[in-house]
């Protein structure tokens, strides 16, 4: 999938007209990553690839949704989530379009060691999450805490964020953010 990102960001910046050096300039992501990326040399981070999208700007849901939903949809089956992460972060969402939407809802796993990026991520809306298995470190402003299954994190996402699993077993957890920020 390393290679679809890049490849998937190039096809978009060039549909939009946009030079590797204006999208750096506008997401505070360096020219030498988005070459990278777009070569395939470099798996970004969650927070790096949206740093990059929000330049487009563009959600992460959207970069990754192979196509639109017609209608709106009520049942999703588990192999119908949209897949919108890559790497040791897996964020399966429910629905793929989510433009004029109140609600984002993930299925989330993080492998091992994995995490959303050493920057922190801020969008507006609030989040919040119940962890199903393993453990989870959430840091939200100066606050961090190791989170086992049954635990839960409600927050406003203006304020920075990131996780981290830090077992050695995967942790799953479901989210929810309003309004969609990927």
């Amino acid at each position: 999938m390393d290679q679809d990102i890049g490849q998937r960001l190039r096809a978009i910046r060039t549909r939009l007209g946009l030079s590797q050096r204006h999208l750096a300039r506008v997401s505070g992501v360096a020219n030498a990553t988005i070459s990278q990326i777009e070569a395939g040399r470099l798996n970004p981070t969650v927070s790096m690839l949206k740093r990059v999208l929000d330049g487009i700007p563009m959600s992460l849901s959207e970069f990754f949704a192979d196509d639109f939903e017609a209608g709106d949809r009520i049942f999703f089956r588990a192999e119908e989530l949209t897949e919108i992460a890559d790497g040791g972060v897996s964020f399966r969402q429910v629905g793929a379009n989510l433009q004029n939407k109140a609600i984002q809802l993930l299925r989330e796993c993080y492998q091992p060691g994995s995490g959303t990026g050493r920057h922190a991520i801020t969008h507006e809306g609030e989040e919040c999450g119940i962890v199903l298995s393993g453990r989870l470190e959430v840091t939200v402003g100066d606050s961090t805490e190791i989170l086992r299954a049954g635990d839960a994190y409600y927050f406003r996402s203006d304020q920075p964020h990131r996780f981290h699993n830090p077992g050695n077993e995967p942790c799953e957890l479901i989210t929810a953010c309003s309004p969609p920020s990927f």
